[in-house]
C-alpha cells in the first residue's frame, strides 16, 4: 500500500462534483485500500477522493479509537445518505486533512442511514448512523460534491480561521 498526497485548501479539485463510478474494479480497491493507509497515517478517520485528486465517487472511513478499538474501516463507492426518522440536527466541531488547522462547528442531522457499494460490487446499506460515523459519512459525501465543511461554518468561525484559509489558499 502506499501513502497518497492530500490536496489541500485551494486546489480546484475539491471543488468540483465527482463522477459516479461505473464499476469495481481491483485497481479502484487497491485505491482504496491506499487511502485508508493515507487516512491511518495522516491521522485522520475519513478521507475523500478528491482529497487526493480523483475525481471519483470514494469515500473511506473508520471512527474507531485508534489504540483503544480494533480498525472498524468502510470503503463506500457511490455513497449516498438521508436522514432517518427522528433524527435532529447537532452542532459539532469539525476539522478537515484538507484544511490543516481549521476548525469550526458544523450543525446537520444526527442521525442518517447511507447506501453504497462495496469492494465486492454488492449494495450495502446502514440504517441509524450516529456520532461521530453519523457525521464522517455526511462530511465525506459533502467532499464528492464540491463542498467543504468550511463552507456551513458560522460567520464568527469564518472570521476566527480567515488568516489560515488565506494561507492555505496561498500555497497552491
Amino acid at each position: 500500500m502506499a501513502i497518497l498526497d492530500i490536496n489541500i485548501y485551494g486546489d480546484e479539485v475539491l471543488r468540483k462534483p465527482c463522477k459516479p463510478i461505473e464499476k469495481i474494479t481491483p485497481e479502484l480497491v487497491t485505491l482504496a485500500k491506499d487511502m485508508l493507509e493515507t487516512m491511518y497515517d495522516a491521522p485522520g478517520c475519513g478521507l475523500a477522493a478528491p482529497q487526493i485528486g480523483k475525481n471519483i465517487r470514494l469515500v473511506v472511513i473508520d471512527t474507531a479509537i485508534p489504540d483503544e478499538e480494533e480498525p472498524r474501516p468502510y470503503i463506500m463507492f457511490n455513497p449516498e445518505w438521508d436522514v432517518e426518522p427522528g433524527s435532529a440536527l447537532a452542532t459539532n466541531e469539525e476539522g478537515c486533512l484538507s484544511l490543516p488547522d481549521v476548525w469550526g462547528n458544523v450543525t446537520r442531522p444526527n442521525k442518517v442511514w447511507v447506501s453504497y457499494i462495496d469492494v465486492n460490487g454488492e449494495r450495502q446499506t446502514i440504517h441509524n448512523c450516529e456520532g461521530l460515523f453519523c457525521r464522517c459519512i455526511q462530511h465525506e459525501c459533502d467532499h464528492l460534491d464540491g463542498k467543504l465543511f468550511v463552507d456551513k461554518i458560522s460567520t464568527a468561525d469564518r472570521a476566527m480561521n480567515a488568516s489560515k484559509l488565506r494561507k492555505l489558499a496561498k500555497r497552491k
